[in-house]
């Protein structure tokens, strides 16, 4: 759809959670600029279901097989501990959390974050430097513009950030595999959903039924005393001013991937219920009490349903090149 009621309603829940600066951007007329203010520094503030520390141990369990495992280590034990000195290049690390969790295996010799945002990559620095890891290197720009295809490596790797990239097929076969060494591995942490999240009228009536399994004293929405009654899916208008390289080509990721790869592992982690029916609530879940681990546990429940019939938005996935 162009335009849903829950574009006026997210319009107007950005406006009291980030401001009018952070609207007023999406009017830029760059399409590199909108995309860049989505993942300014300053609007970081948000309340997603990535903020749920029960959530993050259902990835874990869900990838690794253990609550307290993260997927970062996961990797490094499962397929590269018998490596050394291993080159890893990010691409679209943001504040590079994931990959300073990477750079604290000794397998990796180096690993290079590469990001359009240079405040994003200076907070990575300083965060690199106060881990006091001198494996890392941060580069702002254009990956095509700042690494030449002679500088390859044993890892691609992405946290979610291949979603955002137009022309899925092109930009894996001519920007990744070319920076990869033969035999090289990508690893992807993605969402690998519908573009543009468009969901089809199943989920969302799913995700309305898991809603109601919300007490109201838990749908608070995020810096506001409105309570979050429906979900409506988003207008492709919206997603476009929004962030115009958010899911632009998502459908085409794991297909891409199956033709270039062999697949090593995927592991589906879910989200197609929980991560929309937590989005602008996920604030009240923090605590751990029995009303919020007893919904909580509803919405798991209610999920791992769903995907019993249905592909997962989310997984984590470990590709060598063919």
């Amino acid at each position: 759809m162009l335009i849903t009621r829950g574009d006026f309603i997210d319009v107007w829940s950005k406006l009291n959670q980030r401001g009018k600066g952070f609207l007023l951007s999406k009017l830029n007329p760059s399409k590199v600029n909108r995309t860049k203010s989505a993942f300014n520094e300053s609007a970081v503030s948000a309340a997603n279901w990535w903020i749920i520390p029960s959530v993050r141990q259902r990835w874990n369990h869900m990838i690794t097989n253990q609550v307290e495992l993260d997927y970062e280590d996961y990797m490094m034990q499962k397929f590269f501990s018998n490596g050394s000195n291993l080159n890893l290049l990010s691409i679209g690390s943001g504040v590079c959390s994931h990959e300073i969790k990477l750079a604290k295996h000794q397998q990796l010799t180096k690993v290079v974050c590469t990001d359009l945002v240079q405040s994003l990559l200076d907070k990575a620095s300083n965060n690199a430097k106060s881990e006091h890891l001198k494996n890392m290197e941060f580069i702002c720009g254009d990956i095509n513009e700042t690494i030449p295809t002679e500088e390859q490596f044993d890892i691609v790797f992405f946290h979610a950030s291949l979603h955002h990239f137009y022309d899925i097929d092109a930009f894996i076969k001519s920007t990744v595999i070319p920076r990869l060494k033969p035999n090289g591995h990508i690893v992807i942490n993605e969402y690998v959903g519908v573009n543009r999240l468009q969901f089809p009228k199943n989920q969302i009536k799913a995700i309305n039924q898991a809603l109601t399994l919300v007490p109201q004293s838990l749908r608070k929405r995020f810096k506001s005393n409105a309570i979050k009654s429906k979900f409506y899916g988003s207008g492709l208008i919206r997603m476009i001013l929004a962030d115009p390289s958010e899911c632009v080509d998502a459908e085409q990721i794991l297909p891409v991937l199956h033709q270039y790869c062999h697949v090593v592992e995927e592991r589906p982690y879910g989200g197609n219920i929980l991560m929309n029916v937590l989005k602008d609530i996920a604030h009240n879940f923090l605590e751990d009490t029995p009303e919020i681990h007893q919904t909580l546990q509803k919405l798991f429940d209610f999920e791992d349903e769903y995907l019993k019939e249905n592909q997962s938005d989310f997984l984590f996935g470990v590709y060598q090149i063919k």
